[in-house]
């Protein structure tokens, strides 16, 4: 066995309502006979937390601990069997276990089968607007990215830049989606850029909680993907609102693998007092548009 990410569960704070159950492409979650939620099988977690952004009472959480191996083989029968043929084919993991043998049937003749596994790397072409013959023509777009660095990595929470400013937190893949990006998401905003998937995310959340303390912010937007990966990134900006202590609302803008807009922040006034203390009443800084996957 050797330490890895993997889900947890707290029995006490579970109403038993199953969702995560079906969030779990793996299979990974089941409800007991007390109707609580409980993990099947160490080897069916991908340690991902799909199902993270599905429960409503915050019973879940994904923690390092000693346990076997994520095994994307065992997964996919166990979905298989449980949940059928179509549901096995979205097992975390699939795709690329099955490379080889791909490979093998398309220098066969054969057909390719079906993309499989993580919907965020499902491959397929998109036609990009106005693509087709006669329609529009090439122009340079204006750059309106006003501070570097903007990795999360790199970025220093106390770069004079972000007082007062009205900040993007944008995964890595919206501004190769989007492709009015500039104009539409960054254009007045200072901006952040990580993937919760590929980087390393250590220090991610105290970091952000420490840039959203120091600055006064004048608002906070996160622009994500419709691909459930992406779900990583607003869980740690939420976390981070929640750290610093401050009741400031987070807007949250998910863009589709199409290039399209999915989900757009609800309406807000734009008078605004600067963030203060977080209040006991609910939290008014509740993502808004949906968590993608």
């Amino acid at each position: 066995m050797a330490r890895r990410k993997i889900i947890e569960i707290n029995r006490d704070l579970c109403d038993g309502c199953g969702l995560c159950t079906t969030a779990c492409a793996e299979g990974a979650l089941e409800l007991d006979a007390e109707n609580k939620a409980v993990l099947v099988k160490d080897i069916y977690c991908d340690g991902m937390g799909a199902c993270l952004d599905v429960c409503p009472t915050g019973a879940l959480k994904i923690v390092e601990r000693d346990g076997a191996a994520y095994n994307v083989q065992a997964a996919y029968k166990h979905v298989l069997a449980t949940r059928g043929k179509e549901a096995a084919r979205h097992v975390q993991g699939f795709a690329e276990d099955l490379g080889d043998h791909h490979r093998t049937r398309r220098d066969a003749g054969a057909a390719a089968p079906p993309a499989c596994g993580c919907p965020g790397s499902l491959a397929g072409e998109i036609e990009p607007a106005g693509a087709k013959a006669g329609e529009g023509r090439t122009v340079s777009g204006a750059s309106q990215l006003s501070q570097w660095p903007i990795q999360l990595h790199l970025i220093s929470p106390l770069a004079p830049y972000f007082k007062g400013s009205d900040l993007l937190i944008a995964a890595d893949c919206t501004a190769f989606s989007l492709g009015s990006f500039h104009p539409d998401l960054l254009k007045g905003r200072r901006l952040v850029i990580a993937c919760p998937k590929l980087d390393d995310t250590t220090g991610y959340v105290a970091k952000l909680a420490e840039l959203i303390r120091l600055n006064g912010l004048k608002s906070l937007t996160v622009a994500v993907m419709t691909v459930p990966c992406c779900s990583g990134l607003l869980r740690m900006v939420r976390q981070a609102v929640e750290d610093s202590g401050l009741d400031i609302p987070v807007d949250t803008i998910v863009i589709g693998i199409d290039g399209k807009i999915a989900a757009l922040p609800a309406p807000r006034s734009t008078a605004r007092s600067a963030p203060g203390p977080r209040s006991t009443s609910p939290a008014s800084g509740a993502v808004r548009g949906g968590a993608c996957g």
